[in-house]
């Protein structure tokens, strides 16, 4: 395991040490006007986790089917508003095949918001106590944007253990806003994506902090935030083969020593670790068995179907159609940075690959790996933490080659600029619907759009986004169902 680098005594430099993580939250301060709070799409199933337990006291979702945007509703409910039969299961719940971890990482904020209004209805005020109102749906949205945040921080403090604090804050700041990670961290809060990101990076942040010699109190804390990241995202099991490594360099020095004492201990430990994550994991298994009778039934396509003999390695990563490289183009950087930290640093850089691999391999099987409506390929958001540490590394080691370092800095950041225009005005794109969806896009097209079109249009769709947001949701969710519509080939 690689050694943090060694903090300097000098005050003033302890104090330089402290702007990063304030320039961070500045940055976080400033983009609060384009929290969203609204639930749409996917995020109906997982908001309704939160929403039917704390309101209803159950797992009722038919309110939730009731309340969504128009394309959920019209797919779901009948002629006479109530939901369809087809969408029942076998123990006569509605289907909720979306997972529980983003309502446990809602509670508290939902709960306090819930506290309130009951508070302000006491004295007098309309708002109403169902969990669609506003205060609900923002304090959701806000949850979101603290998970998201909370993963750059800790991404940011993952790679000051190995590169220098600037190339960190670089990285940190790049992929927050040229990655995917801020559709689903304001534009789409009630979908899973920013929670994930943060459970990864508590993670890793927590494995590397308490290396290979961690005390069997701190692998039952790993275990705890492991059975998180499970309830959080199933595909988060693949971050565990991060411990595969360290656990075969664990055995074989217990080995060589011929330490009896230290490989029991060791496998006990390992035991735990297992024992611990599986009985977090009772709030899936539980709500699972209520929804389709079986604790073990996800609700998704069986893993036996996927395409693991013909996985779409190279169409996941340049495909037209939410492919990772071609439509946020910087996480290319950032994987190559993941080689050379590998190369860096060889025990956690091992262990880095196992789980980039291991998430590769798995999301270009999944029969549905471009994610339908995804922006880019969101499956990814997951491994933020990753990205920035490679980001970083790849940062430090090009700014190796300049003889300056200011210069280094100017001609990084000026790219790092660059990637964020791109991206920013690709997501206006995807978010206003002038390209499709879902989808395969025209490269062609996005390219005259990003020229002659976004600049033109965004700053009135951001001044309605801020000011009239409800009617300009209202567009795009009009023009959703428009491209919903349209027969294939266009």
């Amino acid at each position: 395991m690689a050694v943090e680098r060694l903090d300097h005594p000098d005050p003033q430099v302890l104090r330089l040490r402290r702007l990063p993580p304030r320039i961070l939250l500045l940055l976080l301060l400033l983009s609060l006007p384009l929290v969203n709070p609204w639930v749409r799409g996917d995020g109906v199933g997982y908001y309704a986790f939160a929403r039917a337990l704390l309101i209803q006291r159950n797992l009722d979702f038919t309110a939730d089917y009731q309340h969504a945007n128009k394309s959920f509703r019209e797919a779901r409910l009948d002629a006479d508003g109530k939901p369809k039969e087809m969408f029942r299961t076998s123990t006569a719940h509605l289907e909720n095949h979306f997972t529980v971890g983003p309502a446990i990482l809602w509670a508290p904020l939902l709960v306090c918001a819930h506290v309130a209004v009951i508070v302000a209805r006491a004295f007098g005020a309309g708002v109403a106590a169902d969990g669609f109102s506003m205060p609900y749906v923002l304090a959701m949205a806000l949850g979101t944007l603290l998970c998201g945040f909370l993963a750059l921080l800790l991404s940011y403090r993952v790679a000051c253990r190995f590169v220098a604090e600037r190339w960190a804050l670089l990285a940190t700041t790049a992929i927050w806003w040229a990655s995917s990670l801020p559709v689903y961290m304001y534009f789409n809060p009630s979908w899973s994506h920013a929670h994930s990101a943060f459970v990864v990076a508590l993670f890793f942040w927590y494995w590397l902090r308490t290396g290979e010699s961690r005390s069997a109190a701190q692998w039952i804390v790993l275990a705890l935030i492991s059975g998180l990241a499970l309830n959080v995202y199933y595909p988060n099991v693949l971050v565990l083969a991060a411990l595969v490594p360290e656990a075969l360099r664990a055995y074989r020095s217990a080995r060589k020593e011929n330490a009896a004492v230290g490989y029991a201990q060791l496998f006990s430990r390992h035991v735990w670790f297992c024992v611990v994550t599986l009985l977090c994991l009772l709030p899936t298994f539980v709500t699972k068995y209520f929804i389709y009778g079986n604790p073990l039934e996800t609700g998704y396509i069986s893993v036996a179907n996927w395409g693991w003999g013909s996985p779409s390695f190279i169409a996941l990563l340049f495909s037209a159609n939410h492919g990772l490289f071609s439509w946020t183009p910087i996480l290319m950087l950032a994987v190559i940075g993941l080689f050379l930290f590998a190369r860096n640093f060889r025990a956690a850089g091992v262990s880095v690959l196992c789980v980039l691999f291991a998430f590769y391999y798995f999301m270009a099987s999944y029969p549905d790996w471009p994610g339908i409506s995804s922006y880019g390929n969101r499956f990814f958001v997951s491994l933020t933490v990753f990205f920035v540490l490679g980001l970083a590394t790849f940062f430090e080691s090009i700014a190796g080659l300049f003889r300056s370092r200011p210069v280094a800095s100017a001609c990084l950041s000026l790219a790092v600029c660059l990637f964020i225009v791109w991206n920013l005005g690709l997501m206006f794109q995807w978010g206003a619907h002038l390209i499709p969806a879902r989808g395969a896009v025209s490269w062609r097209q996005v390219a005259h759009n990003q020229v002659k079109v976004v600049p033109r249009q965004m700053l009135s769709q951001m001044h309605g986004y801020l000011f009239r947001r409800k009617a300009t949701l209202h567009q795009i969710e009009e023009r959703d169902i428009q491209q919903l519509g349209r027969p294939a080939s266009q």
